[in-house]
């Protein structure tokens, strides 16, 4: 490898794949190698010229037409009362009502004018019935939600819950459709519009409380944990065995990053914060290793497949933090949280007040924050005595299991037992119906049964593995809490009525998917943290971390969970603050339960701690500041390195020298955050892509940066060898040399070159697009529904969390859905701010009226008592019971 060499990349791809067990498997495979363009829709690309057609004359009537009436008196069916809805400028609600009922058939009726499409793809995905939209390009998106079985999961979660919740539903519910019993789908949405244009003949299904609850799957599939970890660490072992896997999943530095809760432990199964000993972790040994793995990789890649906005489960994260009053200079405790998810529009969250008139048993509700359009209540946020934050727990509540099945029989502790099948047909907007079978152990639902290839990953088994009896095939199911029906939506309501921490923990409990850390404060000037969540108790067999053999007893899952009492939970801990940004939550030592073993490494955690302790005691400035900032954690051990190789001068150094007196902040017109970021993809592409599969490439965050931390001292580690050079064995220095130059030729390439011009933010852009019309490829269909070009700094495990991945670019793949920030000395001087906006609808002025004001880190003003909501009036609708 020479200094001048420069690498070749690009994004990791896979074959697209059918089904055995569906019909027309031919004809998919066909379908899936089009262009994309080509496998758009016919009646999108009709639509569209009819709408262009009707448009030179009807144009601005067509895409104003959604939009909804926010002034005036609508009669809502159904209403016992009126209903008071007061917009800000930026269109954000604020609902009043008397009864929960009409606060609820409020709510409904608000989020189906603003974003009622989303929730109607939103249903049909969590039911797999996106194709019934979106033709065959969404099949495979059903098939696999459809084998899960995410709503008849939810179905049943129905007969669970307390009869208020399932009241709440059913008047949002009555909300919603009394909302679309008034309105023609053209007027619903643009979407509509195109979409019937061409020919689908389509009219919203009424809303249920099933369709809520099913939202939820999706939310929890988004926060699963480490079921993709478990799949790479299978490719990557077969690529260069479990020793060198071991090196590419470090332990976690328990000594460098202090846990979320660090007093405490489990006495007689109950987490007491103040006990200093506890039980003893459950044993735990790894059964299985893999010999042929290949399909396996065929998994993951449908998996990847799946429409970002339903979420992957990797390289998702979340800040939280609060703090007591003797480190706020308002002597009252402050909350702080910014969830990472995937980007896209509109944006997850739309911010929302509710409010009872008069606070009562029957009618409990004062609470704002940030809803799920769908869902009731209010998600995270605070009513008028606590405030509350998530980030995702993380626990391992996901297990592969490889099977040995016969005809319609599994093979478990040395017997046949007979599989569950069931048969569901799959509707397509344009072609013929599919049937797919549906086959279960029971682990799980068989997800290989979606693709011939991944019925192959029965090659992937243990070494000491049975040979197949004749009829005998491996199969991979999948064990996940959410399959598990639940009371989560209890939650939900509960902690929106919570008044105090025994209120908050009773509602917690019922929090059991997606597992979630839970930060705490309440006017009286106490501050927590409560675990909850459906996190199961294996046998001693099975760690978790590697596919498991489906037919050995010692696999299995116990069928108990980790007890609500056991989890960790403090109030008022010593230090006087809570992070939790997804590290580790308690040493696992002497911490009875296996959570995990993937935890986030704990640089965003360590410095939000590091920048509390500093600032000592904290204005709500100087926590909106925290939220960004945007150091690079593994800036100051790698920079030395890389200045310490010499270049020669000119051309080739003059990137190197920006990294002089760089201060490893990556704002988005840093020079030296550019130049860095493109060295650091360019080093990890020579240092593992020639021994690791594509699938695995690094994505360069946090398990990464621990990786290439602990490699920068080890100069000859086989790591750094390039094994495609026969003859040469390259070292550290060789490829950190041959990274720099790569990078300066790179800089020349995509912006200009003269450092001078540099600049992270014209590599590192946000781009916001649509999930449904917004990835046609038909351009001028784009372009009605997707935003961009917003230059923005921060990056992978930074505070400021905008994550990119390696393998594909510099674009930003997620980000900091909201940002919030609480001051419960006065709620109303509280901040908070979206990445997109109240509404769904492209034309609307507040489509993405907030991206602006999120990217340049700036916040509005959070007001939540009646008398700075109305201050704060732009308009006022009024929902009125039907005269007579």
């Amino acid at each position: 490898m020479t200094e001048d060499t420069a690498p070749t990349s690009g994004p990791p791809t896979g074959p697209p794949t059918g089904s055995h067990h569906v019909s027309r498997r031919t004809r998919w495979q066909r379908f899936r190698a089009l262009p994309r363009a080509l496998r758009v829709t016919s009646y999108v690309a009709v639509g569209l010229v009819l709408l262009l057609v009707l448009g030179l004359v009807t144009g601005v009537v067509l895409v104003r037409r959604p939009l909804p009436q926010t002034s005036g008196t609508i009669e809502v069916p159904g209403l016992e009362g009126t209903v008071e809805v007061v917009r800000d400028e930026h269109g954000i609600p604020q609902v009043y009502a008397d009864t929960m009922e009409d606060l609820m058939r409020g709510q409904g009726y608000v989020q189906a004018q603003e974003r009622f499409f989303e929730m109607d793809v939103r249903r049909h995905a969590t039911a797999g019935r996106l194709a019934e939209m979106f033709g065959e390009d969404a099949l495979e998106t059903d098939l696999y939600v459809r084998t899960m079985g995410w709503r008849r999961v939810a179905e049943r979660e129905l007969a669970l819950i307390e009869p208020d919740t399932r009241a709440a539903l059913e008047s949002y519910a009555d909300g919603v459709n009394a909302y679309l019993s008034g309105h023609s789908p053209a007027e619903i949405a643009l979407e509509y519009t195109i979409l019937n244009a061409g020919g689908l003949d389509y009219v919203p299904e009424d809303w249920t409380a099933v369709d809520s609850l099913a939202w939820l799957k999706a939310m929890a599939w988004d926060l699963r944990g480490n079921m993709g970890e478990e799949i790479d660490r299978v490719l990557t072992t077969e690529a260069v065995g479990a020793d060198r896997t071991a090196e590419l999943y470090p332990a976690y530095a328990a000594a460098d990053q202090a846990p979320i809760v660090d007093q405490g432990a489990v006495v007689d199964g109950v987490f007491e914060q103040d006990a200093t000993t506890g039980g003893t972790r459950n044993p735990r040994r790894t059964a299985f290793t893999a010999d042929q793995v290949a399909p396996l990789a065929s998994l993951r890649e449908g998996l990847e497949r799946l429409p970002s906005w339903l979420g992957r489960g990797d390289g998702i994260g979340s800040n939280s933090w609060v703090v007591d009053g003797d480190h706020t200079s308002t002597g009252e405790p402050m909350l702080a949280n910014d969830p990472h998810l995937g980007i896209g529009l509109p944006g997850v969250w739309m911010q929302m007040g509710l409010h009872c008139r008069e606070i009562s048993a029957a009618c409990p509700i004062d609470v704002a924050g940030f809803t799920f359009s769908g869902v009731p209540g209010v998600i995270i946020g605070h009513n008028a005595d606590i405030a509350w934050g998530f980030t995702n727990l993380g626990p391992d509540v996901t297990d592969l299991y490889v099977e040995r099945v016969t005809g319609d029989t599994w093979r478990h502790d040395g017997r046949d037992r007979p599989l569950t099948v069931r048969t569901e047909t799959v509707e397509i907007a344009g072609a013929d119906d599919v049937e797919l079978t549906i086959r279960a152990t029971a682990h799980g639902p068989i997800l290989s049964d979606v693709d011939d290839q991944l019925a192959e990953v029965g090659e992937v088994a243990p070494l000491s593995r049975p040979t197949p009896a004749e009829g005998e095939e491996y199969a991979v199911s999948l064990a996940w809490t959410a399959l598990t029906p639940a009371p989560t939506a209890d939650a939900i309501l509960g902690l929106n009525a919570a008044t105090d921490w025994d209120s908050f923990r009773a509602a917690a409990a019922d929090f059991a998917v997606p597992a979630q850390n839970l930060v705490y404060a309440d006017t009286d000037g106490h501050i927590g943290y409560q675990a909850p969540g459906s996190i199961p108790i294996r046998k001693s067999g099975n760690d978790g971390l590697l596919p498991s053999a489906g037919w050995r007893s010692e696999n299995d899952w116990t069928g108990d969970y980790v007890p609500f009492d056991g989890l960790p939970t403090v109030l008022d801990p010593d230090e006087g603050f809570i992070v939790a940004a997804n590290q580790a939550v308690i040493a696992a030592d002497d911490y009875p339960y296996f959570l995990t073993d993937d935890w986030d490494r704990g640089f965003r955690s360590q410095r939000i701690r590091e920048l509390l302790e500093e600032e000592g005691e904290l204005s709500m400035t100087e926590m909106a500041e925290l939220q960004l900032d945007d150091r690079n954690p593994l800036a100051p051990t790698l920079v030395p390195y890389l200045l310490d190789v010499e270049l020669r001068r000119g051309y080739n150094d003059d990137g190197q020298r920006r990294l002089d007196d760089w201060d490893a902040g990556q704002p988005a017109d840093s020079a030296a955050a550019a130049y860095y970021n493109v060295t650091w993809r360019n080093l990890l592409e020579l240092t593992f892509h020639d021994e690791l599969p594509e699938d695995v490439w690094p994505d360069g965050g946090q398990r990464w940066m621990a990786v290439v931390e602990r490699l920068l001292t080890e100069p000859n580690s086989p790591w750094w060898d390039d094994v495609a050079t026969e003859t040469e064995v390259e070292t550290r220095d060789d490829v950190i040399r041959a990274a720099l130059v790569a990078a300066r030729n790179e800089m020349t390439l995509l912006i200009a070159p003269y450092p001078d011009d540099w600049t992270w933010g014209a590599l590192h852009t946000l781009d916001l697009r649509s999930s449904t019309l917004g990835e046609s490829g038909i351009g001028a269909v784009e372009r009605l529904f997707n935003r961009g070009g917003w230059e923005v700094g921060g990056g992978s495990a930074t505070v400021d969390a905008t994550a990119w991945d390696a393998a594909e670019g510099y674009r930003v793949t997620a980000a900091p859905s909201m940002r919030m920030i609480v001051s419960l000395s006065d709620l109303d001087d509280s901040r908070w701010i979206n990445l997109t906006g109240v509404s769904g609808h492209p034309f609307s002025e507040h489509y993405t009226d907030q991206t602006d004001l999120w990217a340049a880190g700036e916040t509005l003003p959070w007001v939540f008592s009646r008398e700075d909501v109305l201050a704060a009036e732009a308009d006022t609708l009024l929902l009125v019971p039907p005269e007579g």
